[in-house]
């Protein structure tokens, strides 16, 4: 995901809440080691390359988030702090406007120098200097009042999302190689022979709905204030659309049929000449994709992922459905527990769908995000934070649609209820996914 820089959330502004402080250390640590684990295979030219605007070197994601801490954690808090290379800013600033100039993002992959050699000491000053800050300031002192536990949380989040958007770039990256190149290595198919779950439809009351976090815990600014909201009988679909559906989209003429499409939507298919999700091909009558495993057929029971919101709201409309709001998905989500496919499987890609009876919902979490309906706009009374922290999210609140649930690049500890990701219409590169809703 950067998320926002990739017209995506580069994380929202944080309620921090009471976090535990004695914890701090240790999930700052886990993060900064986790970065370093995903690159660790990578070479210097894997690492320096951008294959489209949307996505980033891995190599800037390692270095940029280094600079969130340098300059919105270590440079207000630490006096006399020195920078490790006072160039870094204007290189590694994303779309702060109130902290200065920026290399233009379409030009990261510009950037042969520094080597990743000097962005990891970069990452390890930076580490350093953060981790000897939290054990300095104790709990409550006046030089933290709050703040510093809330920059940091926030910084880790912010991490957390770019581990997820390196996988993703690295993804679109070795996809444009002839040789399909793995990021990980293989791994038998594991497609379960009895197919998917049978599609069913969960049912939902009329109701008056709280939306949105409340009490202690991190959660991005976008994701609050908690409000009402009046919720017409709905149902959802027990499980994401799969492979094999999107299949049978295509040969029925999905992707030539207009009558399907948002006008929009319509112009893109024309555009990009789209005919399929991204990354999938024919090889002798059969599908394939390209996955961080290298190239793998399509899993017919898996979710389909890799599909833009036109794509996702076209399906919607063959299906005679159409896609559930953000409020009808995190409504019914309540009381579900926050596990599934995540980064942490391993996997790193979608699975199959159960085969368990259609009665509950499954993988809400984990997998694919889910496209919902919803524009990426302000809850009622939302305010953006003053300063830096407030350029993360109100000003990107135009012109995106809602996704929710995480997938199987999001780290494992990520993703709550409430937690709102968000894309321009057009972007697929994520592994992005739907999930059918009708009225009631």
């Amino acid at each position: 995901m950067e998320r926002l820089e990739t017209s995506r959330r580069d994380g929202c502004a944080a309620h921090a809440g009471r976090a535990a402080y004695a914890g701090l250390p240790a999930s700052f640590a886990r993060v900064r080691a986790q970065s370093e684990v995903l690159a660790k295979d990578l070479s210097d030219a894997d690492a320096a390359v951008q294959s489209m605007d949307d996505a980033s070197p891995a190599k800037w994601h390692l270095a940029h988030t280094s600079w969130f801490f340098e300059t919105l954690v270590l440079a207000p808090h630490v006096p006399g702090y020195a920078v490790f290379d006072a160039a870094y800013n204007y290189l590694f600033n994303s779309y702060y406007e109130t902290l200065g100039g920026r290399h233009p993002r379409p030009r990261r992959g510009l950037l042969t120098r520094p080597p990743l050699s000097t962005v990891l000491a970069y990452r390890h000053h930076v580490t350093a200097a953060v981790e000897k800050l939290l054990v300095n300031s104790a709990p409550g002192a006046p030089s933290v009042g709050g703040r510093l536990e809330a920059l940091v949380t926030l910084g880790i989040a912010h991490e957390e999302q770019h581990q997820e958007l390196l996988l993703t770039d690295i993804l679109h990256l070795f996809a444009q190689n002839p040789l399909r190149p793995a990021f990980c290595p293989s791994e038998p198919l594991l497609a379960d022979a009895k197919g998917p779950a049978k599609l069913a439809w969960i049912e939902f009351g009329g109701t008056i709905a709280s939306i949105g976090h409340a009490g202690d815990g991190f959660a991005f600014d976008c994701e609050g204030p908690r409000h009402d909201v009046l919720l017409q009988p709905f149902r959802l679909a027990n499980r994401p659309a799969t492979n094999a559906e999107w299949i049978a989209f295509i040969e029925d003429g999905g992707y030539r049929n207009p009558l399907l499409w948002l006008s929009d939507g319509w112009d893109a298919v024309q555009r990009e000449d789209w005919k399929t999700p991204l990354y999938w091909h024919l090889r002798d009558g059969t599908w394939w994709t390209m996955t961080l495993r290298g190239a793998q057929p399509v899993d017919p029971a898996a979710p389909v992922c890799h599909i833009s919101y036109y794509e996702a709201d076209a399906f919607a409309t063959w299906c005679g459905k159409r896609l559930p709001t953000e409020y009808e998905w995190e409504h019914a989500a309540a009381g579900l527990v926050t596990d599934g496919n995540f980064a942490g499987c391993g996997r790193l890609r979608p699975r199959s769908s159960t085969t368990k009876a259609g009665s509950s919902l499954q993988q809400m979490f984990g997998d694919v995000w889910e496209w919902t309906r919803s524009p990426f706009t302000p809850y009622p009374r939302f305010t953006p934070e003053a300063g830096a922290v407030g350029e993360y999210n109100g000003k990107f609140m135009c012109g995106q649609f809602v996704l929710r649930g995480g997938s199987c690049a999001t780290p494992d500890d990520h993703i709550r209820r409430t937690t709102r990701n968000f894309f321009q219409p057009d972007k697929r590169w994520q592994f992005s996914g739907l999930r059918l809703a009708q009225d009631a």
